[in-house]
């Protein structure tokens, strides 16, 4: 028993978060994500087997997730911007409404119940897979991007919307670059450099909401933000995050719709069920 966890339970932990760290990092760099799709539900299986009550369970694993993310999606932005495939332009524009986005989203956790976070996650990785899988260039918005004023409302909801789901912003950010005809590989690229402005001010926000509740999350937890699972996850996340990025330049356009699309879908089946069972 260490800090009134069961050594067991902490060996299985330890484990866990480990081979998750290495899948997040590769997913991170392959389709321009943080991560947190994979994170959050990985976190929320092992929290749930440690015996973390349950009222707490997912937030703490949505601001570990953000948490998580810091270092990974650095470490992919930089790998896809020496590939020179990212529009900086974009990110100048949501840079301030994706962070507001992202404090209120915080705030919002502070109060919400924790199904709220799971039927956000099955409501958008739905819409992304369809997208993705059956759509393909057909779904469209229009041929360029919208104007200032609406990429800032965008930019403000992508930030809300990542802050409830534990996610870097790229599965959204994706999804509304290539609704507007951006190539893939570009929306995967240039979605990789959200993950900075949302995951910081994000992993403070949920150490803030989750502060209130000290006394019945599990030991080394700091707010909605557990120690033991952002120490564990950073190393081989950070050592996977540039082979996903070499990964993703190699795939045809087509290929990496299809990968993204049907890693959506695993997402929002394993929330959907979880909100019925």
């Amino acid at each position: 028993m260490i800090a009134g966890i069961p050594l067991n339970d902490l060996i299985f932990l330890a484990v866990s978060l480990v081979a998750a760290g290495a899948v997040t990092g590769l997913l991170a760099g392959v389709f321009g994500v943080g991560g947190g799709a994979v994170v959050v539900p990985v976190l929320y299986e092992v929290f749930r087997v440690i015996g973390v009550p349950d009222e707490v369970r997912m937030p703490l694993a949505v601001g570990t997730s953000l948490a998580v993310i810091i270092p990974t999606s650095i470490r992919s932005f930089n790998a896809h911007r020496a590939k020179g495939m990212v529009d900086t332009s974009i990110i100048k524009v949501w840079a301030v409404p994706v962070v507001l986005g992202v404090i209120g989203g915080s705030v919002i956790a502070r109060y919400a119940p924790a199904d709220l976070f799971k039927a956000v996650f099955v409501a958008v990785a739905f819409i992304s897979a369809l997208r993705l899988l059956f759509a393909s260039d057909r779904w469209k918005l229009g041929d360029d991007m919208p104007g200032p004023f609406l990429m800032r409302v965008y930019g403000l909801v992508i930030g809300v919307l990542s802050a409830l789901m534990g996610i870097g912003g790229g599965q959204l950010s994706s999804l509304f670059m290539t609704f507007y005809g951006r190539p893939i590989h570009q929306a995967v690229a240039t979605s990789s450099g959200l993950g900075v402005l949302i995951s910081i001010p994000g992993a403070l926000g949920y150490i803030y909401a989750g502060w209130p509740k000290m006394d019945v999350l599990p030991a080394f937890s700091l707010g909605y933000v557990s120690l033991i699972g952002f120490l564990l996850f950073i190393p081989t996340s950070i050592w996977t995050a540039p082979i996903g990025a070499r990964l993703a330049h190699r795939l045809s356009k087509r290929r990496l719709e299809v990968a993204f699309g049907l890693f959506l879908l695993v997402v929002c089946v394993r929330f959907a069920w979880s909100l019925i069972a």
